[in-house]
C-alpha cells in the first residue's frame, strides 16, 4: 500500500479551513502534514497532528512535505506557487491559480523543467453535477448540442468574492465555468462578455457573462451576485433539453462538517430534467438523478501524479487556457468586441 501523499498547506481561511484540509485529511490517499497560517490556535485545534508554522519558508523547510497546498488570496498565489516550484517541491494552486495567462505560463515552464507537478484546484470538475452533465453529453442523448448554459448566482455573495484583491467574480468563480466548458468541448473559437460591477459596496466585478463562440454552438457562462434563482446548467441538443437546478451538496456539507466517506458525503445533488423527443416524434421525459461528487477524487489523483507519475486530471495546459480566456474576456469587456481565442502553450 502506498504511503499518503505528505501535504503542507498555506492557508487557513474559508478555503484552507472548508475545502482543502478537511478533503485531504478524509481522502484516503493523503495526510495534512503541516499548515502555515496566522490562525496557529484554530488550525492546531483542528489538526493536533499537523505542524503549525508561520509562512511558506518553514513549511518549504520541511523534509516531510512532499506537495504544497495554496489557499492564500488571489494575488499572492503566482509569488507562492514560483517559490514552491524552485524550492523543488510539487505544488497544488486554489483557483484563479494565477491573475494572467503569463503567469500561469511561467510556472508551467518552471514545473516542466523541473519534473514537478503543477496542478490547479479545479475541484468543480468533481461535483455531481457536472459528472452527470459530462456523462449525459458524452451519450449523445441530447443529439447535436447547439446550447449550452452554466450558471453560479447567488444573492450578495460575501466579501471574499468582492474584494479588489480578488478580481472579483471573474477571477473566484470564472475559474470554474471556464474550465467545465473546456472538458466537455475544447477550446472555443473566440469569446465575447460583459463584466461588470453591478453593486454599490462591491469592490470588485460582481456580475460576469461570456459567450464562447464555438463551430456548431455557443457555451454561455454566467456569474452574479444578483441572482436568487437560475438553472445551474441549461443545455439544449437537436434531440431535447436538459435542465438542472441547485449546487453540488458538497460545498454545504463541508461546512456544515460532513467529510468524504462518511455516509450520505457528496449526495443530495437534486434531479435534472431531461426532455427529448423519441424516433417517432414524442416527447419521452424523464427525471435524471445527479451522480455523487467527491472532491476527494481531486486529491487522490494528485498523490497518483506525485507518487506514480500519472498526469492530472487538469493539465497546466489547461489552467494557461482557462486564463487565456480570463484575459480575453476582460479585453473583449473593456472594448465591446468578440476576440478570437488563440491557444498559448
Amino acid at each position: 500500500m502506498t504511503a499518503p501523499l505528505q501535504i503542507g498547506l498555506i492557508g487557513y481561511g474559508f478555503s484552507g479551513q472548508f475545502f482543502h484540509a478537511p478533503v485531504i485529511a478524509h481522502s484516503g490517499a493523503a495526510r495534512l502534514a503541516a499548515i502555515a497560517t496566522s490562525q496557529r490556535e484554530r488550525a492546531q485545534a483542528d489538526y493536533p497532528e499537523a505542524a503549525i508554522v508561520d509562512g511558506l519558508d518553514a513549511l518549504l523547510a520541511l523534509d516531510a512535505v512532499e506537495c504544497v497546498v495554496i489557499a492564500t488570496p488571489n494575488d499572492t498565489h503566482f509569488d507562492l506557487a514560483r517559490r514552491t516550484l524552485e524550492y523543488g517541491k510539487h505544488v497544488l494552486v486554489d483557483k484563479p491559480v494565477t491573475l494572467s495567462a503569463a503567469e500561469s505560463r511561467t510556472l508551467a515552464v518552471i514545473a516542466k523543467q523541473r519534473g514537478l507537478v503543477f496542478a490547479p484546484f479545479h475541484n468543480r470538475r468533481w461535483d455531481g453535477d457536472f459528472l452527470t452533465v459530462r456523462e449525459l453529453v458524452a451519450s449523445g442523448e441530447l443529439g447535436r448540442i447547439t446550447r449550452y448554459e452554466s450558471h453560479f448566482d447567488r444573492l450578495g455573495l460575501g466579501a471574499r468574492q468582492a474584494a479588489a484583491r480578488s478580481g472579483g467574480l471573474l477571477y473566484g468563480l470564472g475559474p470554474h465555468l471556464i474550465d467545465q466548458a473546456l472538458a466537455l468541448f475544447g477550446a472555443p473559437e473566440s469569446v465575447a462578455a460583459f463584466v461588470q460591477t453591478r453593486r454599490e459596496q462591491a469592490g470588485a466585478p460582481d456580475f460576469a457573462h461570456l459567450v464562447l463562440h464555438y463551430p456548431s454552438h455557443d457555451a454561455v457562462l454566467h456569474a452574479s451576485a444578483l441572482a436568487t434563482y437560475a438553472p445551474r446548467f441549461a443545455i439544449h441538443g437537436t434531440r431535447g433539453s436538459y435542465l438542472k437546478h441547485g449546487f453540488d451538496a458538497q460545498e454545504a456539507q463541508l461546512k456544515a462538517g460532513l467529510y468524504p466517506g462518511q455516509p450520505g458525503f457528496g449526495e443530495g445533488n437534486g434531479v435534472g430534467q431531461l426532455h427529448v423527443l423519441r424516433d417517432d416524434g414524442q416527447p419521452a421525459d424523464r427525471e435524471v438523478p445527479n451522480a455523487a461528487g467527491n472532491y476527494a477524487d481531486l486529491y487522490r489523483a494528485l498523490a497518483a501524479a506525485v507518487r506514480e507519475g500519472k498526469p492530472f486530471p487538469v493539465s497546466p495546459q489547461d489552467v494557461i487556457d482557462v486564463m487565456t480566456l480570463i484575459d480575453l474576456a476582460m479585453q473583449s469587456a473593456r472594448e465591446g468586441r468578440t476576440l478570437p481565442f488563440v491557444r498559448q502553450a
